[in-house]
């Protein structure tokens, strides 16, 4: 057993914390190893507030959640080989959604690494190999002096647009060396993130076609929400009394109040025939991937101007007006210009924008009222009424994570967040995000001394991934609400194999009684029938602590397209 070697002198593992704590963390979660026990043992004389996982894959979502409610950079804390391998899924989804999560893994002594010769426990030739396709940057420490720098770099470029995860090896030598002498206590890292600043010649040719435009239209995606540019965007959209529909991470872009808010029913073919429509369509905060395209049906018919932080995304689905740049100073930029252009432009632009105003809220009006139409065409009864009254039991403000199940593609169009977040694991698609990331958000917000009540929402299939942090939920007593839909299986892919091949396979679960399993661990739980449901959650997120409700419960989703425009994918047919 390796012991600190002076329990009166700081080591690297104290380094570590002290670092973080100077970066502006105030929580970590993670669980320990072999090799990570000298910045577990630093924990207790750390200010850091922690939470301990039991399974590394959760512990990553879980740092997704606290990260999301943080507004900044969450550190995830690992041991080495298998435990920071088994974090790889939930990195991807931060590096998906643009999540900065900080990977802090200890490693095998300096003198076995690269090598694979010494034969210790946990020993990978390369691992940060495995990481290097998933994360921003790998940086592996080999002495006590770099874990400062290496760990401040690691946050910048964590939260430099587009953010995402970053990994720091640090070998378990270092982290149990004192640093006494070598590095003395860290009290203060000013990180300053570089953004992308949007060009302004491609400013001045955004303004131009948007001022002559007659029916615009803006797409806001989820990097409107990480940017913190609701502002922004809704100065713009009124300026130009454009619509604005939102992408699923980019819900909370515009209230769903707002007279110009056409709000998030992408899968249906009416809106994607909508966003072609627009003489200029606006992309903010999108790459218009799969999800955000309809499943790559999209096709517009006018002018398109993509504003977007990540460089590779730019124009790498639809040519158009590129401008790379972090969305609050593009738009920023944007009106500015505008501004400028309305005062010069008189009478006209006036009248222009008394039409756009009366054919766009027009327009929304008939949007929306096309996809009501479509739905109340469908047996949908169910599903509608249960996602309508689980939203009316959910209080105003509070976070909503979801799975990937099948309530939570309804929830992707018919979820109004109401100012709270909203997330779901759309990024990778990975099964198991809901619960550990709402466990992460309950800590964010404990943390920030406003323990809001929490909804994290799973299908048996995902909750199965994630039921060994019923044993954290109860051990910490977080205020988290757990919906977990029964249907008996794999309901989405149940419901793609049985229309692709007309039966389908390996998609049947043995499971547990999961309220009983719950109540095993001493959290509240109770099983509960569809008319039950949405006053049995109101219920439990009106109480301080955790809880899970069981909901067993076959749903159907909505059928987004017409019969002459196939799409393959989540919403091209019924799943569960």
């Amino acid at each position: 057993m390796i012991k600190n070697p002076d329990d009166g002198i700081r080591i690297g593992g104290d380094v570590v914390l002290e670092t973080l704590w100077a970066l502006g963390a105030r929580s970590v979660v993670g669980l320990p190893g072999q090799h990570a026990l000298g910045l577990f043992d630093a924990l207790r004389r750390s200010r850091l507030r922690f939470l301990g996982a039991r399974v590394e894959n959760n512990a990553g979502f879980m740092a997704d959640g606290l990260a999301r409610v943080s507004g900044t950079v969450s550190p995830l804390m690992l041991s080495t080989g298998p435990g920071a391998l088994t974090s790889l899924a939930a990195l991807q989804e931060a590096a998906s959604s643009s999540i900065p999560v900080l990977a802090i893994s200890a490693q095998v002594p300096v003198a076995g690494l690269g090598g694979g010769r010494h034969g210790y426990l946990h020993e990978l030739p390369d691992q940060a190999a495995s990481f290097r396709g998933v994360v921003k940057s790998v940086f592996t420490v080999r002495n006590l002096a770099q874990i400062p720098s290496a760990l401040a770099e690691a946050w910048r470029t964590s939260l430099t647009a587009p953010a995402g995860p970053t990994l720091v090896e640090i070998p378990q030598d270092v982290l149990l060396e004192s640093a006494a002498g070598i590095v003395p206590p860290v009290r203060q890292i000013d990180v300053l993130p570089a953004h992308p600043v949007a060009r302004p010649e491609t400013i001045e040719a955004a303004a131009a076609l948007l001022a002559e435009a007659v029916h615009p239209v803006i797409l806001a995606g989820g990097g409107v929400v990480r940017a913190g540019a609701q502002a922004e965007l809704r100065t713009l959209a009124e300026t130009l009394e454009a619509p604005v529909v939102t992408t699923f991470g980019g819900k909370n872009a515009l209230s769903w109040e707002h007279p110009l808010a056409a709000r998030s029913w992408i899968e249906d073919i009416a809106v994607t025939e909508f966003l072609e429509n627009a003489d200029v369509l606006l992309v903010v905060g999108s790459g218009l991937g799969e999800l955000s395209s309809n499943y790559h049906t999209f096709s517009p018919r006018g002018r398109v101007i993509q504003i977007e932080a990540d460089l590779g995304k730019v124009n790498a689905n639809h040519a158009g007006l590129g401008i790379h740049a972090d969305a609050k100073q593009a738009l920023h930029a944007l009106n500015s210009e505008l501004d400028s252009l309305s005062s010069a432009s008189g009478e006209g632009a006036v009248a222009n924008r008394q039409e756009r105003r009366t054919n766009g809220r027009t327009r929304i009006d008939m949007l929306l009222n096309t996809v009501q139409r479509r739905l109340e065409s469908q047996d949908l009864v169910t599903e509608r009424d249960l996602i309508q009254e689980l939203r009316e039991a959910v209080p105003d403000g509070a976070d909503t994570y979801w799975d990937m199940t099948i309530l939570a593609y309804w929830a992707w169009s018919a979820w109004d967040p109401r100012d709270g977040d909203f997330a779901s694991a759309q990024g990778a698609g990975g099964l198991g995000y809901g619960l550990p990331a709402a466990m992460g958000a309950a800590l964010g917000h404990a943390s920030a001394g406003s323990p809001q009540p929490v909804l994290a929402v799973s299908g048996d299939g995902g909750a199965l991934y994630g039921v060994a942090e019923l044993a954290t939920l109860a051990q910490h007593r977080l205020n988290v609400t757990w919906l977990i839909i029964d249907d008996g299986g794999y309901g989405i892919l149940r419901e793609y194999m049985q229309d692709t091949f007309g039966e389908a396979t390996a998609t049947e679960l043995s499971r547990p009684d999961y309220a009983a399993l719950a109540r095993s661990f001493g959290v509240d739980a109770e099983r509960v029938s569809l008319v039950e449901a949405p006053a049995a959650v109101a219920r439990a997120l009106a109480t301080p602590g955790p809880s899970v409700i069981v909901l067993p419960a076959v749903l159907k989703m909505f059928a987004p397209t017409h019969l002459d425009r196939s799409v393959a994918g989540p919403g091209s047919g019924n799943a569960s």
